[in-house]
């Protein structure tokens, strides 16, 4: 069932399905991780029904455009709609994330990337929300390589990822030329152990990384 929600910010509304793949206050955490540089460009890779690009376009000034990539077909017309919705101009593309057009090659300054982190355990999964949540589409080295193909020269990738797999990510960005600059963990409680990591990484880079006190985030759950 499609249901419309308040986004909290702008004065603008998401389009969700009840049925498939919602959003976690993680993207909301990802999205506000770092700040719109003038005339940037955006692209929202497993873009699922918009909300990462969406709310940092909704919190920042000065963005040029947003490009949003969903490869479930389902999602990506939530998107759609969403758009149309807020009256936005943005525009989505149904692909998977390893399949985007050569017409996309260096066109963005800026990507985000909720993508699929956990490995395991999904023989039973419904295998809609199975896709967003598992690596079963898209492994970390082709997201990484299709963010390096996409990026401009000095363009940031910013992501979260699992706490746990902190040094295949970290590792496979900087293998790729996506060099790591700003690192943080995030925990669902003061004095548990974290369980999300957001990193922001440049293309072409120097190396040297800034490692944030870790963030507490007791809302780790789905929004309804």
């Amino acid at each position: 069932m499609k249901v419309v929600e308040d986004l909290g910010v702008g004065n603008l509304k998401i389009i969700q399905d009840t049925e498939l793949y919602r959003f976690t206050s993680d993207s909301v955490l990802l999205s506000r991780f770092v700040t719109a540089k003038k005339g940037e460009r955006v692209a929202d890779f497993c873009a699922g029904s918009g909300i990462v690009g969406l709310h940092f376009y909704a919190e920042n000034t000065g963005i040029e455009s947003v490009t949003f990539f969903e490869m479930q077909k389902e999602l990506a017309e939530l998107n759609e709609e969403t758009l149309a919705l807020n009256g936005l101009d943005f525009h989505v593309e149904n692909v998977r994330v390893q399949e985007i057009s050569a017409d996309y090659t260096e066109a963005f300054s800026l990507i985000f990337c909720n993508p699929p982190y956990e490995k395991g355990g999904f023989e039973n999964a419904n295998p809609r929300k199975a896709a967003c949540r598992k690596e079963l589409e898209l492994s970390l080295g082709e997201l990484v390589q299709s963010a390096k193909r996409c990026l401009k020269f000095g363009g940031r990738f910013v992501l979260c990822h699992r706490a746990d797999r902190a040094a295949d990510v970290v590792f496979a960005c900087k293998s790729a030329g996506l060099e790591p600059k700003k690192l943080q963990f995030v925990s669902g409680r003061k004095g548990l152990k974290p369980y999300l990591m957001l990193l922001a990484c440049t293309k072409g880079g120097k190396s040297g990384i800034e490692i944030l006190p870790e963030a507490v985030n007791e809302k780790n759950e789905a929004t309804v």
